[in-house]
């Protein structure tokens, strides 16, 4: 970072302005969200143990609560659909009083103060339930015990394993491009308005609450959980040196390889860059699967509508916060669904075609 640092100074201090080199305030705030990345599995791991389903003693009281809260939504709901084209506009009555109006009024009035807490409620306690379920059934170690068979540690396996746990790679990654749910957690990453290799330290810090297909299934190929981890720190380490301008194109590597270059792409708000290039060692999974796309524009970084902040708590939950409003702010299950799981730009869609404003952040 420091070699980056001085480069890139050099190069700005001569009139070149193709790299945009570091900025404090950017630079400290992807640092400390990479502390973050470090610490918070280890602290949600001990919060959400007591949640989960199968594992904690309060992970029936979690599924219950969820489900209870879900019944009360719905009913909310329905209440809210009787009585929408009944006697009063923006709380004003239209038509003169009487018992069934008043009760109508009354019962739409018990609706709308239930219906957002009942659902940001539901919708949360699902979640956590799923995910926590989820995750501590699909480790490496537990699909270990159900294999039939051991690809050993020789070099080999290894290579394998970090082939197979590269292509899982591209779909989750991708994944969290395509649905919004997943997308909040990776949404940290691309936040920086700046490309260099702190960039690349900066890293979700909620990832105990998404569903991802689980390298774990490694194991159940014959890959040893040891050589699976092994093969999570190859790809770790090789996506560290792609976060920055100071290289250039890479000739015949490119085919290939994910290079700076690609990365760049990736890391883009250009409307003909956003969700491409989502692979980590290999490019050739976009190639393939149709996510390819070169670096030609100069790439703008960041995402469509920036957060304009730089710090840890806000970048780590921007895009939970407003999933959760949008969830709050809905009366049916098909808008709340839609602005959990669907891409991030149909909310943007849904936002513009119910006339409301937009959410602070944009996607990438």
């Amino acid at each position: 970072m420091g070699a980056e640092y001085a480069y890139t100074k050099r190069k700005r201090e001569a009139g070149d302005e193709s790299v945009l080199g570091y900025e404090r305030d950017d630079t400290l705030a992807s640092l400390a969200m990479g502390v973050g990345s470090l610490l918070a599995p280890m602290v949600m791991a001990k919060v959400l143990k007591p949640v989960t389903p199968g594992r904690g003693k309060l992970g029936r009281a979690l599924v219950l609560t969820a489900v209870g809260a879900a019944a009360v939504t719905t009913a909310a709901d329905a209440v809210l659909r009787r009585t929408e084209d009944g006697d009063e506009e923006d709380g004003v009555p239209t038509a003169p009083p009487d018992a069934n109006r008043e009760r109508r009024r009354k019962a739409r009035r018990i609706a709308r103060k239930l219906v957002g807490p009942a659902g940001v409620t539901a919708v949360a306690g699902g979640v956590v339930a799923g995910t926590t379920t989820w995750a501590t059934r699909t480790t490496a170690n537990r699909l270990w015990r159900r294999h039939r068979r051991d690809l050993g540690t020789g070099a080999l396996a290894t290579v394998g394993a970090v082939l197979a746990w590269d292509f899982i790679y591209y779909w989750n990654h991708r994944f969290m491009h395509e649905s919004r749910w997943l997308w909040a957690i990776h949404v940290v990453h691309h936040s920086s308005e700046r490309y260099n290799l702190s960039t690349a330290l900066r890293q979700p810090v909620a990832d105990a609450f998404g569903a991802f297909v689980p390298t774990g299934l490694l194991s159940l190929l014959g890959f040893r959980p040891q050589l699976v981890e092994t093969a999570r720190g190859v790809n770790l380490l090789y996506q560290y040196w792609i976060h920055t301008e100071a290289i250039g194109k890479l000739g015949r590597a490119e085919d290939i390889l994910n290079t700076p270059s690609h990365h760049r792409v990736h890391h883009g708000s250009n409307p003909e860059y956003i969700d491409r290039n989502h692979g980590s060692i290999l490019i050739i999974w976009d190639r393939l699967f149709g996510t390819f796309q070169r670096e030609d524009e100069r790439v703008v970084y960041g995402l469509t509508k920036n957060i304009e902040s730089f710090h840890p708590a806000r970048i780590a939950t921007h895009e939970h916060a407003d999933i959760l409003r949008d969830v709050a702010h809905s009366t049916n299950w098909p808008d709340r669904m839609g602005f959990v799981f669907r891409g991030p730009g149909w909310a943007y869609e849904r936002h513009a075609a119910r006339h409301e404003p937009l959410p602070a952040a944009g996607v990438s």
